[in-house]
């Protein structure tokens, strides 16, 4: 495909990925309701940040139940992770990574509109991105121990916190060997 510009001369070549950018939009998050005012109990003294021994600045965590929730959820997130094709970017003759934190990051992308998405937010849309399509299980019990350094892998970096998905070089992610947490559990350092 070529964009003529609107100028004279030849066409400039136009990447795939700016009509897939052009394609997708991502869900607008749901509107929430306003919340109805809350009566004047010990309740709302506790979820403003008072314990119920009225110390104040004792803050209430998250219940047992929605810490489980929260780990059956994200388990079948990376469960299917692991069994899914995802699209890894190549460049200077290896995978895309960004290095944050202390640890690598592979980038892959769950489809060509979110690597499309990544490509405008790096205002790279009018380049050609090469990408191979690699299983997630792949990424994670292989190419992290392949890294080197502690790596995870980062799925549709540019989607933001409602869409994307982070994958750390923790225990129950990667392989324990290099798990950067398995020291803390009785293995050696790494």
């Amino acid at each position: 495909m070529t964009d003529n510009g609107g100028g004279a001369g030849a066409p400039v070549r136009r990447s795939r990925l700016a009509d897939y950018a052009e394609m997708t939009r991502l869900p607008e998050p749901p509107e929430t309701a306003p919340e109805p005012p809350e009566p004047d109990t010990a309740e709302t003294a506790e979820a403003a940040g008072a314990s119920s021994s009225g110390e104040p600045g004792e803050s209430v965590g998250p219940s047992a139940e929605e810490v489980a929730a929260r780990r059956r959820e994200f388990a079948g997130l990376l469960e299917a992770f692991r069994d899914t094709v995802v699209l890894v970017p190549l460049r200077s003759g290896g995978w895309l990574t960004a290095d944050f934190g202390g640890i690598r990051w592979i980038l892959a992308f769950s489809d060509e509109s979110a690597l499309a998405r990544y490509a405008l937010a790096r205002d790279e849309a009018d380049l050609e991105w090469t990408y191979q399509t690699v299983l997630g299980a792949k990424l994670l019990d292989v190419a992290v121990p392949e890294a080197g350094v502690p790596c995870g892998v980062a799925l549709d970096a540019a989607d933001g916190a409602e869409h994307a998905l982070l994958l750390p070089p923790v225990t129950g992610i990667v392989p324990d060997a290099f798990a950067v947490d398995h020291a803390q559990q009785g293995g050696a350092p790494r």
